[in-house]
């Protein structure tokens, strides 16, 4: 780098870099010396570059990627789920649930609210009793304990926060859910990949993550996010094996779909697990709204977690957590979340079965999207679907590791009236065949 480095102490150079840094002379991407040539240059001991640039990580000025050396951190977000604003195409890689399933509030907010005052439970007593019995199943024997959060995301930060240091590592699953990648990339983080296949997180992937010094663990049980895929009861007695020699690595189950999910729930969550926690949020059937998610966890992790809410919020607003229990335990509500799941999985494989019907077979799993592989690069396909008047999310929004280019499509079909739904078929077929893909019959396009 032209730049020249100055200091003695780690502290000096650290906060010599930090400036350069703050003036934009060291820009997001660039690369800091070798220790060792930094060291020589400044006549240090290479200990003392060491600590100056561990000191930069944990501030989250810059990342260590191993043998691609130390480099100026990036502050741009991921992206994220929902709409896409200012597009007049038809937005179809939203993530978003129905709005027509989601349940009306008025009468349910009217027979939840009362006055809560300073002191009282952080979290509604009659919420927790109702979640033990809801959140606890497969879970270790034991003091369980219930926390509130803003959400799922939000008790994952927090989670992350009260046990791990900047630059620690968590293996995340490849591909990867938008909001847990971004939740480690702001928390300084180091995202450690583990490979997805059809049954869920892959035990190799696992083992040699844990091999690699992670920290965390986050695991989607079932209706993985991009993909659907949902452990099998085999798949998680595997990676239950591979977590039972690190009991006291962090593990972090996000049951998303839970009250919406088709498929029974298996648990990576062992009996010998010392820290665990299991998040269910109420977003996908109550509405992202309602900024509500449940964790179940041993009483350590959750004491470490309220630790996380006192400088905050201290407790989530007792108006939400009631509207909560009182959708939640009410029959008629409970059967319309049962009849969209039904309708979530109907659309789904409707749709799959017409890009069946023209040569692009798509696995079904669970959950709101589908995981579309292509025969064709997914960026050119994409590009060519916007000009048909489609906004779609490209597969490669979602990774973690490279890869070739994007071969997938996640799509989100669910509220598509059955025309439109044949028409984004046909384009995305048509797109597919115009870059040398398959068309019905098996053949070559050209």
């Amino acid at each position: 780098m032209s730049v020249d480095i100055a200091g003695r102490s780690a502290s000096e150079i650290s906060a010599d870099l930090r400036a350069r840094i703050e003036r934009g002379e060291l820009r997001p991407g660039d690369a800091l010396p070798p220790v060792r040539q930094l060291a020589a240059d400044l006549g240090v001991n290479r200990n003392t570059v060491v600590a100056a640039y561990r000191q930069l990580a944990q501030a989250g000025l810059v990342v260590a990627r191993g043998r691609g050396g130390t480099r100026v951190a990036d502050p741009r977000a991921v992206a994220q789920e929902g709409y896409a604003p200012d597009t007049v195409l038809r937005d179809v890689g939203t993530g978003n649930p129905d709005p027509a399933r989601i349940p009306d509030y008025a009468s349910a907010l009217a027979r939840s609210s009362r006055p809560v005052l300073y002191g009282e439970p952080v979290v509604d007593p009659d919420l927790e009793a109702w979640a033990r019995g809801w959140m606890t199943d497969e879970l270790p024997q034991g003091d369980v304990r219930i926390t509130v959060t803003s959400g799922a995301s939000d008790a994952i930060e927090r989670l992350l926060a009260a046990a791990l240091q900047r630059d620690d590592a968590i293996a995340l699953e490849d591909p990867c859910f938008l909001s847990a990648m971004h939740t480690v990339r702001t928390g300084g983080y180091r995202a450690v990949p583990v490979p997805v296949d059809a049954a869920g997180m892959t035990p190799d992937g696992l083992r040699a993550a844990l091999a690699a010094g992670v920290r965390a663990v986050i695991c989607t049980p079932r209706a993985h996010n991009p993909t659907g895929a949902s452990l099998t009861a085999e798949r998680a007695a595997e990676l239950r094996t591979v977590l039972a020699d690190h009991p006291y690595v962090l593990v972090i189950e996000d049951d998303h779909f839970s009250l919406l999910s088709r498929v029974p729930l298996h648990s990576v969550i062992g009996p010998g697990q010392r820290r665990w926690a299991r998040i269910r949020s109420v977003s996908k059937f109550l509405g992202p709204d309602l900024c509500l998610a449940l964790t179940a966890s041993d009483a350590e992790t959750a004491d470490r977690l309220a630790v996380r809410l006192t400088p905050g919020t201290t407790w989530v607003s007792h108006i939400l957590q009631r509207l909560a229990l009182t959708l939640l335990t009410d029959e008629g509500v409970r059967d319309d979340i049962a009849d969209a799941a039904r309708h979530y999985a109907a659309r789904n494989a409707a749709f799959a079965r017409l890009l069946g019907d023209r040569g692009i077979p798509v696995p079904v799993g669970d959950g709101l999207n589908l995981w579309v592989p292509l025969p064709a690069p997914a960026a050119e396909v994409r590009e060519d679907l916007m000009r048909r008047g489609w906004l779609v999310r490209g597969g490669e929004h979602f990774q973690l590791s490279p890869h070739r280019p994007g071969e997938h499509l996640r799509l989100t079909v669910h509220d598509l009236d059955d025309d439109a739904a044949r028409q984004l078929a046909d384009d995305i077929a048509a797109a597919v065949r115009a870059r040398g893909g398959r068309d019905r019959s098996g053949r070559i396009g050209g």
